[in-house]
């Protein structure tokens, strides 16, 4: 657990960069607010979003959670430099956590509904914010794509994540060739639970929560808890070997190639090691 309850206690007097949040008839909305960047993952945000959902862990007056973002995309995965060293940018006032903050862990751990609202794209690694959702709902123009294997990487914790809601040899496949996926495409799949289009899905997203705020939210909390549980007791240790293998993917003389050849806009020229 990276924040404790009395961490999260005086969670609205702090000042967040990065999201913004709102908390309202039980339900806790969180927007990623990083358009500027596509909604990458940099240590700031990932701080600001683990602070968030484990101040919706620890406090029972939260009942259910909406995560939205700001922007054409929902969120682009790992901003890899941005995760590496420096402090809290813009002013976030939130304490560094304990231990290492992994994507997949946070959502297993929040014991309450969660539903991803998706109005923009989703790439790579911001594939792990809606396998971790209890429901996604999200346009019909929207599209996911999972790009490291053309960058010399590989989506380590996002096919982990993929193998809990989606046929094994279509993850895989998926990871092993990186192309886009529509929305239509991705809902036959089980990554999205509605599809519907742009101007109607906040109405969905609360005719969602109405039915789940309909139920008493100790079963639902309790239930998810036993979920949890059911799903793996050893997820810590899987997914901190998962990001090790990242870790060592990027010291590849691929990943370098890879990494370079989408900046400079040419095709990568691969050694295989």
């Amino acid at each position: 657990m990276n924040y404790t309850p009395e961490q999260t206690a005086g969670f609205h007097q702090h000042s967040l960069a990065l999201i913004r949040v709102k908390e309202q008839d039980h339900v806790l909305r969180i927007r990623l607010n990083r358009p500027e960047k596509k909604n990458a993952l940099n240590r700031t945000l990932l701080w600001e979003l683990a602070f968030a959902l484990h101040y919706a862990r620890h406090h029972t007056d939260v009942w259910a959670v909406v995560l939205e973002a700001e922007g054409d995309v929902f969120c682009s995965g790992a901003d890899l430099k941005g995760l590496m060293g420096g402090g809290l940018e813009g002013g976030s006032t939130i304490p560094a956590p304990k231990g290492e903050v992994l994507l997949a862990e946070l959502f297993r751990n929040l014991h309450r509904p969660c539903i991803a609202q998706v109005e923009g794209d989703v790439l790579a690694g911001g594939m792990l914010l809606l396998t971790g959702c209890t429901h996604v709902i999200a346009s019909n123009d929207i599209h996911m794509a999972l790009p490291e294997v053309k960058r010399g990487l590989f989506p380590f914790q996002v096919l982990a994540a993929l193998l809990e809601v989606m046929p094994a040899r279509r993850a895989l496949d998926w990871c092993l060739r990186g192309y886009p996926l529509d929305a239509e495409q991705a809902h036959e799949l089980g990554l999205i639970t509605q599809v519907c289009i742009r101007e109607q899905i906040r109405q969905e997203v609360n005719a969602l929560l109405e039915s789940l705020l309909a139920n008493s939210p100790s079963a639902i909390r309790l239930g998810l808890e036993a979920y949890a549980r059911l799903r793996d007791e050893h997820a810590q240790e899987r997914h901190q070997y998962l990001m090790g293998m990242l870790m060592k993917t990027m010291q590849t003389q691929d990943a370098r190639e890879g990494i370079a050849a989408f900046k400079e806009k040419r095709e990568p020229v691969w050694k295989g090691s």
